[in-house]
């Protein structure tokens, strides 16, 4: 069940990701010019989206997967184009039409589009679940309730980011708090990678999973470190 915390949350990406960011956010995942800054937030997600998907088979055909916070659809593209069922899901009307209308005429049968929670048990049931920067504004007990919320309806495996407790990100975080606030996004929460996977290992609702592999991308401005989760 998520928290009174979850839910406040929640309502504050609506927000920004509907409106204030829904133009800055298309931009960056196009291949349209960016500043400097946001160059290097595109360098490090494209990284780590190929981190992710480098942890998944290549062949996902027959898989159902679940792209949890899907934006404007990078992620849920290439994970169709190796033969998923995707189900893409994100808080943002805005980016779900942005991703809907980007989608490749020849992937449409393989991609749903939902506008709504990720933790919404009506999306049913998937081999594999990928929240690529999805779970990074929650606090770590929020987002380790929310793995295992995804776990009781997930086969094989997850695999998702956190933002990792680092000397630069506290910096960033320090000038991020100099902008107007209605500028700002969301704050994220940096956890320590090892007490993130620590909280995974002695979750109830994950006593049948266990962490595998995990790995950090630092590019400039985007700094994230991938996790991931695979049953026992």
């Amino acid at each position: 069940m998520p928290s009174a915390t979850w839910q406040s949350r929640r309502g504050e990406l609506l927000d920004y990701f509907d409106r204030t960011a829904v133009e800055a956010w298309t931009r960056l995942t196009s291949d349209a010019p960016v500043n400097r800054i946001r160059a290097t937030v595109r360098a490090g997600r494209d990284e780590m989206r190929e981190t992710l998907l480098s942890w998944l088979p290549e062949d996902l055909r027959g898989a159902r997967v679940l792209d949890a916070g899907c934006g404007t659809g990078v992620m849920a593209v290439a994970l169709a184009r190796r033969g998923a069922h995707v189900v893409a899901t994100d808080l943002s009307p805005s980016l779900v039409n942005t991703a809907a209308e980007r989608l490749p005429d020849g992937l449409r049968a393989n991609i749903e589009f939902h506008v709504g929670d990720m933790l919404d048990p009506a999306l049913g049931r998937f081999d594999h679940v990928v929240a690529m920067d999805s779970l990074i504004h929650y606090r770590a007990a929020d987002a380790v309730d929310a793995l295992s919320s995804l776990a009781a309806r997930t086969g094989r495996s997850m695999v998702v980011t956190f933002a990792p407790r680092t000397m630069a990100l506290s910096v960033m975080h320090a000038v991020g708090r100099c902008f107007p606030r209605g500028d700002r996004a969301p704050a994220i929460e940096p956890v320590s990678p090892r007490a993130i996977q620590i909280r995974v290992e002695h979750a109830p609702g994950l006593a049948a999973w266990r962490t595998a592999r995990t790995a950090r991308v630092s590019r400039g401005f985007y700094i994230s470190q991938a996790l991931e989760v695979t049953r026992r």
